[in-house]
């Protein structure tokens, strides 16, 4: 190996290690004080009681989980010793932590997009779906389903591995194709197949709604978000199409930063056999490590987004939290 081939291979493991350790600090603080923010304005009785608001509330306590147990390892490992990466059951808890944690936010905001189809329905079967009780329901069913996905970690994942992308790993090949396909289908890919599909069935549903409304002469009277109507017309509340809004642009963002890990990952599964060149392992490390690192960042967004996306209601509320909190 030439030695302009060793100082880039240097090189890309540094800015490898560099990464890790300053940008996951920026996600670490971004995220966790996002998600709290979040739960705290999502918690309010005005938003609370509403079945897609109660989703999304889940879905960030999941993310600040999932940012918690995986990001402070991974930022404390560039000052010290990463104790996950040499005791198993450390290792073996973390990665269930993660997983599950991260299955549950992703799978709650696909049922949020079919929350809000349902609720837009024009057919009253529908809408009466759109519930409380079915949320609370929900989320037990996912909690659950996620805890005996990822159950298997405890079984596959193992710590001192030298191999593997992390030392913190998947300790046979069987293992490491069961958890990483489950993970980029299950947790990512599926989920995102149904925010996107009923997404897009939701803003047909809300136009749909909007031509039944608007029927009669133009007047100087804006019509706000949807005019509650009688019988087969389904009308929203500002709050509701707000959350549509928030729900759409969530989606969008979840997808641009995860998908790619979710690729990456079936690739890394299928190609973990091949002899490769130590350069391209180098450069594949670095990419590992990049996009594991924005799959946290989609953890991290949702406050944010909220803010910019949530309109009047969600900023109100929001505002009337700091104020309480201000005058403790």
């Amino acid at each position: 190996m030439s030695t302009n081939v060793t100082i880039l291979i240097a090189s890309i493991q540094n800015a490898s290690t560099q990464i890790n350790r300053y940008f996951s600090i920026v996600i670490f603080v971004f995220g966790v004080v996002g998600n709290v923010l979040n739960c705290i304005v999502l918690f309010q009785q005005k938003l609370r009681t509403n079945s897609c608001a109660f989703l999304l509330l889940i879905s960030s306590i999941s993310s600040l989980i999932s940012i918690l147990s995986g990001l402070t390892t991974r930022m404390l490992s560039g000052y010290a010793v990463d104790l996950t990466n040499t005791i198993d059951w450390l290792c073996e808890l973390r990665a269930f932590v993660l997983f599950a944690s991260r299955t549950v936010a992703s799978w709650l905001l696909a049922f949020a997009s079919v929350d809000r189809w349902l609720s837009s329905s024009i057919n009253h079967v529908y809408r009466r779906k759109s519930s409380l009780t079915n949320s609370y329901r929900l989320t037990c069913l996912i909690t659950a389903f996620s805890v005996l996905l990822y159950a298997q970690v405890f079984y596959c994942y193992k710590a001192n591995l030298l191999t593997t992308p992390l030392k913190c790993y998947g300790k046979t090949t069987i293992c490491r194709i069961s958890t990483d396909l489950s993970y980029a289908i299950i947790t990512i890919m599926v989920p995102i197949i149904g925010m996107i599909t009923f997404g897009l069935k939701t803003v047909s549903n809300v136009r749909n709604s909007y031509r039944r409304v608007m029927v009669g002469p133009a007047t100087d009277t804006v019509i706000e978000t949807m005019r509650t109507v009688t019988g087969s017309q389904q009308g929203w509340k500002r709050s509701d199409f707000h959350l549509l809004v928030m729900l759409l642009v969530q989606i969008v963002l979840y997808s641009f930063f995860t998908l790619p890990q979710a690729v990456q990952k079936i690739y890394s599964t299928f190609t973990e056999e091949q002899t490769k060149p130590a350069l391209q392992s180098a450069v594949e490390n670095l990419v590992f490590n990049l996009l594991l690192l924005l799959t946290y960042f989609s953890s991290a967004m949702l406050f944010y987004i909220n803010i910019l996306c949530g309109g009047k209601i969600f900023r109100r509320t929001f505002v009337d939290v700091v104020k309480r909190l201000w005058k403790i």
